[in-house]
């Protein structure tokens, strides 16, 4: 059986050869990993690396790394244990009726098993439900004359044997480039469950999954897949074989085991986490809530603010923040960043959230002098405002999310 040895940290902690079983193999895998992605994963130091605000889990040459989000440097650890599931479940990036998510109290619950699991139960539902078939051409000899002729391969191949005939037509099976998406997601799990709990799960899919050709799968493949009435119910798979395939990297090896890395960008995690939470507070009522509205600034850039809620007539932001500030002020860049959303959306108050304990700040105006125009081209006078909320993001006990952090959000913009 594989042994993996665990290490625990968090996002913008240190991490250094020597400390925990984190060898120099493993930091020259993770640098090459890095460089794949344009440095934004880690920042090299002397011997070590140090985390920057992606989250997940990173598996290498036995050794797994979880990475936990941490919004401040000095809250408790043991408080943001788990939190990084449960805001994954609360986005809809994972699903709330997986037997792996449905344990996600469990301490030190590998991530990386838990969409591993989710994907083998839903190529296994496939398989149950039965595998679609399509037509594809095929070339090669046969002993009936069928399809078109290749006179060229008839002749190079069957100057012996005068039975068969070399020919392109027609097949109807499974062969086909979804399935050999989701069997290039399979052989990878399979590479990282041997020896786990999912070993036995894996091995009965592969066993139960149809023999198709073996083809390399690239990004913009993957990107370009269109599902029909027929094949849509194939989504949640290709959605997890496709994140999978894209966050392997057979290149980088330490030792005999390849390196696979699911990090998540805990700045778009909050984002998503937060408009979903609002989006749940404001249903029913007169409020509504939209994310990432675009609108032309100069040339081919745009203006997106994170969130915008209409209610009554006026228009409000938010920008979330997952990083808060190291002063009690907001930085320059983001205050004139949050007045031209103000401009732009004719939006009389803006807000920067933050993670954090309450804190008592109130909006206050930008001391410039604008105005808005009506359907009827009048100039009005507009003032625009703006200020720094922070919401908890765990309840009381800080062993759960807060179920009514959209609530309170809207009482820190409206107040």
């Amino acid at each position: 059986m594989t042994k993996h040895n665990n290490i625990s940290v968090f996002e913008h902690q240190r991490l250094y050869v020597g400390q925990q079983g984190f060898k120099q193999s493993h930091l020259d895998a993770f640098l090459k990993l890095n460089e794949y992605h344009d440095g934004n994963f880690f920042e090299p130091i002397a011997k070590g690396i140090k985390f920057n605000q992606y989250v997940g889990v990173i598996q290498v040459d036995g050794l797994n790394i979880q990475i936990n989000p941490k919004a401040d440097k000095d809250d408790d650890d043991d408080k943001w244990k788990n939190v990084l599931l449960k805001m994954l479940l609360a986005c809809g990036k994972l699903k709330a009726e997986s037997a792996g998510s449905a344990n996600v109290k469990r301490k030190h619950l590998n991530l990386l098993e838990v969409y591993f699991e989710i994907y083998l139960l839903e190529v296994e539902g496939l398989i149950r439900k039965g595998l679609i078939k399509k037509y594809r051409k095929q070339t090669h000899n046969t002993k009936a004359l069928k399809g078109k002729l290749e006179f060229a391969g008839h002749i190079r191949n069957n100057v012996v044997h005068k039975e068969r005939f070399y020919t392109t037509h027609q097949v109807y099976d499974s062969n086909h480039f979804l399935h050999q998406v989701l069997q290039k997601a399979l052989t990878i799990v399979s590479q990282f469950t041997s020896g786990s709990r999912l070993q036995d799960l894996t091995n009965r899919v592969l066993l139960n999954f149809p023999e198709v050709d073996n083809k390399t799968i690239t990004a913009q493949q993957l990107n370009t897949i269109q599902l029909n009435r027929k094949s849509k119910g194939y989504n949640s798979a290709l959605e997890l074989a496709r994140l999978i395939i894209l966050n392997y990297s057979p290149d980088i090896s330490s030792g005999k085991e390849k390196m696979l890395s699911l990090l998540f960008d805990m700045n778009d995690l909050w984002e998503t986490y937060i408009l979903k939470q609002l989006q749940n507070a404001c249903y029913g009522t007169d409020i509504t809530v939209t994310g990432q509205e675009s609108k032309s600034f100069w040339g081919n850039n745009f203006l997106r603010p994170d969130i915008v809620l209409r209610k009554g007539g006026e228009t409000y932001i938010i920008d979330t923040k997952w990083k808060r500030p190291q002063k009690s002020s907001a930085s320059v860049s983001d205050l004139r960043q949050m007045y031209t959303y103000c401009r732009f959306w004719d939006a009389k108050k803006a807000m920067l959230l933050y993670p954090g304990e309450d804190k008592e700040n109130i909006f206050r105006s930008y001391k410039t002098d604008d105005y808005s125009k009506d359907h009827e081209d009048n100039h009005n006078l507009i003032d625009h405002q703006c200020k720094m909320g922070f919401v908890s993001v765990l309840d009381e006990s800080n062993d759960d999310l807060d179920l009514k952090i959209g609530e309170k959000i809207l009482k820190l913009l409206f107040q």
